[in-house]
């Protein structure tokens, strides 16, 4: 008998789908090339998951004790950093960007991986925080998600969100300024730590001009200020800054881009979005960004945050330097051809945070290289489904979106006979070809394209839903295609 999907396998899925993106994102900050990108995305991708499964097993055998780790995305985000670590001590060095690794030779690099007391204060704050609430504080302010996205991905009451959120940023400040005061301070820092609590409790308390003299000069006290300050919209940049390091900022500033992108475009979770609370949001992420550029330029700390050198000469003689997205959008694509991650533990302590939705801030990405990858996404399906047709589906083709000779495009079929396995096909009008595809396999005859079921979603229920989505290439038009069926049975649109 055949496995069934279960709700962990749910959580892989969700996983999978919210974090590639990021992964993608930080990788092609760090990299000379689009091909370089999606090599250290996947290597530090497989690496990182490993890991997360590692402390989430850790933390279950543990139960009743609360293990410090960090929440799924900046978990992999560090592994991204990692590897590049890895790349430029093993002599491949010369495929990353050129500012990354004289950032990988210094001493900032050195605080991420050296004694824990001396590490910076934000990263330490937030692994100090319950799982569920350090995911909620990265959600709402680094990938910078709508609240109501972020309160249906983690189970909670929209209503009440809001309010929590308030109280996990309290918390975070409680934890930092407890990281602060345990660091191995010198007497003139520790002279300064009480009245540095006091001043940044307070939106209007004015500072000292002898404390401003000390944090213009002091990296660590100037870091612990920027994350005991919740009020001004400097916290994002606090967290991304203290958490990822090198390209924080960077990174921060493409996140808030791709969910404007998002939410001009009109996706799913913008509907549920307060377009009032996206626009007031955008403004204070960018507020604290200029804030937190203005602080690190202070402190001469800017080229160890965030790339202003120019790409630099590929090292790889196939790895051309085009770019992964519009120059005007965060450059980032679609998920790694690697195997899904195997089942394992929740990533997160709280159970309503394995209720997530498979929408995440993707913008445009570049397609795929072709070559030696088409044996990977054109194999020619094993096996007929083992169901018979069913009664009837609806599909919906959604063309997430495109440019001058690619796109991207999600395929979400309705079915009304429950199934224990699924192949979707139709045809192209205009040539378009599929390139990669995830959470389902693809097989492309001419015009004629068949996707097939993987292993971890095969079965679906009867009246659900199945769906998967893919990178394209075309020509001049870009129709949508026409004669969908399911397991060889028509399917009418909508």
């Amino acid at each position: 008998m055949p496995d069934l999907p279960t709700p962990q396998d749910d959580i892989e899925a969700a996983l999978f789908s919210e974090c590639w993106d990021a992964v993608l994102s930080y990788a092609d900050l760090c990299t000379s090339g689009s091909l370089t990108a999606h090599q250290l995305a996947t290597e530090a991708f497989t690496l990182g998951m490993r890991e997360v499964r590692a402390a989430a097993s850790t933390h279950v055998r543990g139960a009743g004790r609360r293990t410090a780790r960090l929440p799924t995305i900046p978990a992999l985000l560090t592994a991204v950093r990692g590897t590049a670590a890895d790349w430029e001590a093993d002599g491949r060095g010369h495929r990353l960007d050129p500012d990354l690794r004289l950032w990988l030779n210094s001493e900032g690099a050195a605080r991420f991986s050296g004694p824990p007391l001396r590490r910076p204060v934000a990263l330490r704050g937030l692994r100090d925080m319950q799982q569920a609430d350090a995911t909620l504080l990265w959600l709402a302010e680094v990938e910078a998600l709508p609240l109501p996205t972020v309160a249906r991905r983690l189970g909670l009451d929209p209503a009440t969100a809001a309010g929590e959120l308030d109280q996990v940023r309290t918390l975070f400040r409680d934890r930092c300024h407890r990281a602060h005061l345990d660091s191995p301070l010198d007497a003139h820092c520790r002279s300064y730590a009480r009245l540095l609590d006091a001043v940044t409790r307070s939106p209007t308390a004015e500072t000292p001009a002898d404390l401003s003299g000390h944090l213009a000069t002091c990296v660590r006290c100037a870091e612990a200020a920027a994350c005991l300050r919740l009020h001004g919209g400097g916290l994002p940049a606090a967290l991304a800054g203290g958490v990822i390091g090198w390209g924080g900022l960077a990174y921060l500033e493409r996140r808030r881009r791709a969910t404007e992108v998002r939410l001009g475009a009109g996706r799913p979770d913008a509907s549920a979005a307060d377009p009032e609370e996206g626009t007031g949001r955008s403004r204070a992420l960018r507020g604290g960004l200029i804030a937190a550029a203005v602080l690190l330029s202070a402190l001469a700390l800017g080229a160890s945050m965030m790339p202003f050198g120019g790409a630099g000469e590929e090292a790889a003689a196939h790895d051309d330097r085009q770019p992964v997205a519009d120059p005007e959008v965060p450059r980032t694509s679609a998920r790694p051809t690697t195997a899904r991650p195997t089942r394992t533990g929740s990533p997160s302590a709280r159970p309503s945070a394995t209720a997530t939705a498979r929408t995440s801030p993707r913008t445009k990405p570049g397609p795929e290289p072709q070559g030696t990858s088409s044996a990977t996404h054109h194999a020619t399906p094993t096996g007929a489904p083992a169901t018979t047709p069913p009664a009837g589906c609806r599909v919906a083709y959604d063309l997430t979106d495109q440019w001058p000779d690619g796109f991207q495009a999600t395929v979400t079929v309705t079915t009304d006979q429950a199934l224990a396995g699924w192949q979707v096909a139709w045809s192209f009008r205009d040539g378009q070809r599929v390139g990669q595809m995830w959470d389902a396999t693809a097989h492309q005859n001419g015009s004629r394209v068949t996707a097939t079921a993987a292993d971890y979603n095969k079965t679906v229920a009867a009246h659900g839903t199945l769906s998967f989505g893919f990178l394209g290439s075309r020509q001049d038009e870009n129709r949508t295609p026409y004669g969908f069926t399911l397991n060889g049975a028509p399917c009418t649109a909508g």
